[in-house]
């Protein structure tokens, strides 16, 4: 644990830092995996849509010692549609059946009523239609696509198009492994998920803006040096900001945890699993996002930019002279021929940040002064 805290406290003064950016193939790779998982779980098993969104009827029954299975075997015999019964924290059922007429639904609160062998009126019952579940799924559509219209806007105007289309793809990335999940393990989907949703997206664009912004002021008059290629100052930004977002990040899913696991898990509370499971996955890979895919996403946009090329291409000019000069072999993270994959200058490994005496931009990657 004293190693751990040493690291972290070293990655937040800026001693240490990981090469993100250098290895942006490797996390492009993973999130194409786990994305490809998703969208192959949505589509062999599609989303489990609650009464909201399709329709149906709600029985919510008093304390009763009959079991689920047996409470679901009578609705569905009664009503011939499927039905999903949960119980709940203080021993009641709560017993949802899709597509239920509002004909069938008194039938079907008389047999639930006579085999629990409590009166019919003591059974709670909610209808809706289905005209009003598809009025709900359109405002959701709705409301999603201008949230994200807002998002590429505002990101836009305050910083630049290539940021706006970076944190959009994160996002939809966010989105497409939350419902993914969600359709892997057969929970609703309500209005609370819908809710989920929408909070998760928020939270992932904060962490996003937040290093956004301290890459743009960083590379302010980025063409007016020969130090650092975009790419190297992104690395930075992000590094700066990581062990804040692995902070928040942890201190936001404690309590999302308790919700899913012990109200959801072990208290029975079923409408807790709506909006906490959006929420646990949301947060994880909103943070896994901001760090692995948006600022690599900008860092790649930029670096196809003819001015970012000029300057990668007078920054390992300028490396490779002093190395020469000097007499030496080159670190490293300085050699000119310190590419990835793709041919982008970047740092390899473990980046060596500014240490103290030279932090604020005096002296090399490595230290050593010019």
């Amino acid at each position: 644990m004293s190693k751990l805290g040493t690291l972290g406290a070293r990655l937040y003064r800026g001693e240490v830092g990981y090469d993100f950016v250098g290895k942006r193939k490797i996390w492009y790779g993973i999130s194409i995996l786990i994305t490809i998982t998703a969208i192959v779980g949505l589509a062999v098993r599609g989303l489990n849509f609650g009464i909201e969104f399709s329709g149906g009827a709600v029985f919510t029954t008093p304390k009763t010692p009959v079991s689920v299975e047996q409470a679901k075997r009578t609705a569905e015999e009664t009503a011939g549609h499927p039905a999903i019964v949960q119980k709940l924290g203080n021993g009641t059922l709560r017993i949802q059946v899709s597509d239920l007429s509002t004909e069938k639904s008194i039938p079907t609160q008389k047999a639930l009523a006579k085999k629990l062998d409590v009166p019919q009126d003591k059974i709670n019952t909610d209808l809706v239609g289905p005209s009003w579940g598809d009025q709900i799924a359109n405002k959701a559509w709705t409301g999603l696509a201008v949230f994200m219209l807002l998002v590429v806007i505002y990101l836009a105007i305050a910083f630049e198009w290539r940021m706006a289309l970076a944190a959009l793809v994160a996002l939809i990335h966010d989105l497409t492994i939350t419902v993914g999940v969600y359709a892997l393990v057969g929970f609703e989907v309500t209005p609370g998920t819908v809710i989920g949703l929408l909070t998760i997206l928020g939270y992932s664009l904060y962490d996003t803006v937040v290093v956004f912004d301290g890459l743009k002021e960083a590379s302010k008059d980025i063409t007016k040096q020969t130090r650092w290629t975009y790419s190297e100052i992104a690395n930075r930004s992000l590094n700066g900001t990581l062990v804040r977002s692995i902070n928040t990040t942890v201190v936001a899913l404690l309590p999302v945890a308790g919700l899913l696991f012990i109200g959801g898990g072990f208290l029975g509370a079923g409408m807790l699993n709506d909006i906490s499971l959006a929420l646990f996955v949301g947060l994880a890979a909103g943070a896994y996002s901001s760090i692995f895919i948006a600022t690599p996403l900008v860092a790649d946009f930029k670096e196809r930019d003819p001015q970012m090329r000029a300057l990668a291409k007078r920054v390992a000019a300028k490396r490779a002279a002093t190395a020469k000069a000097e007499g030496g072999a080159e670190p490293e993270d300085e050699r000119p021929d310190a590419r990835d994959e793709s041919g982008d200058t970047a740092t390899a490994g473990i980046v060596h940040q500014a240490s103290p005496r030279n932090r604020g931009g005096r002296g090399r990657p490595s230290g050593k002064r010019r």
